[in-house]
């Protein structure tokens, strides 16, 4: 999460460079932090804070362990409101956060982040301050900013708010790839900065180009999957960003690799096999995702940990997407029903009308179809998911 001439001098710049990088380490804390990792992403999230917390005792100089425990305390936040999967962003401008009304994060955890977070910064920017050229002080300083940006957008919801951190993310991650340029982890905050860019509207991307922004859709995605392949600290974050833009990008069997890697490394994410059978969905492939739900359905009923907000309504209505498409419509209805008994966001009931109205007009229901239409129109346009809106007023006027 985080991370010239003969051989002579060759030799003498890589054991500065050693030097440097050892300096900073402490062996006992990366261990501590790489355990954390594995927690997080097998969603042992209070058992990964604390490992974090472990790490900083060991070593209260390692701004990579503050960072390790601002992300695992920001993570906490989005899993409470629900808002960590692909859909959330798939299909929406990735730049805009959810407009669905959302409770303000806890104030203790609120400040726990706010306060690892500014001492994870100010520890790079010292070592900075110490050694201007050293690559990975700019990587632990971008990082962190980088991560309040994520977080003044995703939980304060102010994507200009966010600008100023996300700027200087970019600018240090780009003087990191100038100083060491086989630190090819620093290629996830610039790629996905670019990849972002080049999905803005023309004015929009002018002004960011402007400001300091690059782009390039191609270029960003290449550095963010360099990324993934380097072995990083913030490896599997890229990896975990790769899923997204995959689908963004219609690339499904791509996605679909990096989710079997990812299942076999963290099998006790049931989110990955949620992931992986929404992303059978979308490729048009519903037998497969409904074997992948059907098995993520089972372990969620035998996994005691705390839910994700509205997770039970997505799994439902997910499987109940996948049956819908497969014609079966009295085991799709019953699927669709639960996720609307459940507790959920607006936009996973807005989604789960329309295969209710898809149903409906298979069993030749119009006047029920374009109810549920209307409904779908209604909660998806107050959540933020205007495709699916829009979808669902084409079917409407078919329903006639």
């Amino acid at each position: 999460m985080t991370y010239v001439a003969g051989a002579r001098a060759l030799a003498s710049v890589a054991l500065i460079v050693a030097m440097a990088e050892g300096a900073h380490a402490n062996r006992e804390s990366e261990a501590l932090r790489a355990r954390a990792s594995v927690d997080i992403y097998n969603l042992d999230r209070d058992q990964a804070i604390a490992g974090f917390r472990k790490a900083i005792a060991v070593d209260p100089l390692d701004a990579a362990a503050y960072r390790g425990l601002a992300t695992g305390l920001w993570l906490s936040i989005t899993f409470r409101r629900g808002n960590m999967t692909v859909d959330d962003y798939l299909g929406r401008t990735v730049t805009k956060p959810n407009a669905a009304a959302t409770p303000p994060p806890p104030a203790d955890v609120a400040a726990a982040f706010r306060d690892a977070l500014d001492r994870a910064i100010a520890l790079a920017r010292k070592r900075i301050e110490q050694n201007p050229r050293d690559a990975d002080a700019h990587y632990q300083f971008g990082a962190a900013v980088g991560l309040r940006a994520s977080y003044t957008a995703t939980v304060d919801g102010s994507v200009m708010g966010a600008f100023k951190a996300a700027r200087q993310a970019y600018e240090e991650h780009e003087q990191v790839l100038s100083l060491d340029p086989r630190r090819k982890d620093a290629g996830l905050i610039v790629g996905t900065y670019r990849y972002i860019v080049s999905a803005l509207a023309l004015p929009l991307r002018w002004m960011a180009y402007v400001v300091g922004f690059g782009g390039g859709k191609e270029r960003g995605l290449r550095m963010i999957e360099e990324a993934a392949a380097f072995g990083g600290d913030n490896q599997e974050d890229a990896r975990f960003a790769l899923i997204l833009l995959y689908n963004r990008e219609k690339r499904y069997d791509d996605a679909l690799r990096t989710l079997t890697a990812l299942r076999e490394r963290y099998p006790r994410n049931r989110l990955v096999w949620l992931e992986t059978g929404a992303t059978y969905l979308r490729a048009g492939r519903p037998a497969e995702a409904e074997r992948f739900l059907n098995d993520g359905v089972a372990r969620m009923a035998s996994d005691s940990r705390q839910r994700m907000f509205g997770e039970d309504a997505l799994w439902y209505y997910k499987r109940g997407a996948a049956r819908t498409a497969l014609g079966r419509g009295a085991d799709a209805d019953a699927d669709l029903r639960k996720a609307l008994r459940s507790e959920g966001r607006k936009w996973v009931y807005g989604r789960t009308h329309l295969e209710l109205g898809k149903l409906a007009m298979k069993a030749g229901k119009t006047a029920a179809a374009r109810e549920e239409f209307l409904t779908a129109i209604t909660l998806c346009e107050s959540d933020n998911d205007a495709g699916t809106a829009d979808e669902a007023r084409r079917l409407m006027n078919t329903a006639r």
